[in-house]
């Protein structure tokens, strides 16, 4: 009986597999968002007020009420199971701090491009990134209240996507569709790695 109390207590230290995704996208996109939506802990955030100086630099079309921009990274940690939990880092939008994005990926197990249909060529960089690294990705589509609606397929071709690369219509600012996109990601990259087909959709 001794032993099986040890046992149990050696099974229950296990400690749960830890992933790394990243959420990268154009300004404005909705990456912030997405990371607070689903953290199950207070998220880092590392947001600074826009300024007129950057006006020139920062396009806010489309964005036109936004008033912040993430300047390093989000972070966030959302656990899909007991055994699995994600770690995400959210990437800053703007083509300045595209320096970063080397060392946040480093380590990741794929990614998630947020894109918005009104701007939809500020996607074309995360993805082109992606591709060059052979990091996995899926493309999520975030459904703003304004913005005109298009089917996945549509979505992929005018991206210009592989064959296989997922894209997902979502509402980030809810938890259950942005955790969607999340398990998406990772049975996506998970099924790159391992050369398996991926699980059919619903």
């Amino acid at each position: 009986m001794v032993f099986g109390r040890s046992a149990h207590r050696r099974a229950a230290a296990v400690e749960p597999v830890t992933l790394k995704i990243l959420v990268a996208g154009g300004f404005g996109v909705g990456k912030t968002t997405l990371v607070s939506t689903v953290s199950e802990i207070k998220p880092l955030r590392t947001e600074e007020m826009l300024t007129e100086v950057g006006r020139p630099v920062d396009s806010l079309d489309g964005v036109e009420n936004k008033r912040t921009t993430t300047v390093a990274m989000d972070f966030g940690r959302i656990s899909l199971r007991d055994d699995l939990v994600l770690y995400l880092f959210g990437t800053p939008g703007q083509d300045r701090f595209w320096f970063l994005w080397d060392e946040l990926a480093q380590g990741a197990l794929g990614a998630v491009v947020l894109a918005d249909t009104r701007r939809l060529g500020d996607s074309f960089s995360a993805v082109d990134y992606f591709e060059r690294r052979g990091i996995p990705f899926v493309v999520a589509v975030n459904c703003f209240d304004d913005a005109d609606r298009y089917a996945p397929g549509v979505v992929a071709e005018a991206l210009d996507l592989g064959p296989g690369t997922p894209v997902i219509l979502c509402d980030v600012r809810e938890r259950s569709s942005a955790k969607e996109v999340l398990v998406s990601v990772v049975e996506h990259a998970l099924a790159t790695v391992s050369g398996e087909p991926e699980p059919a959709s619903t």
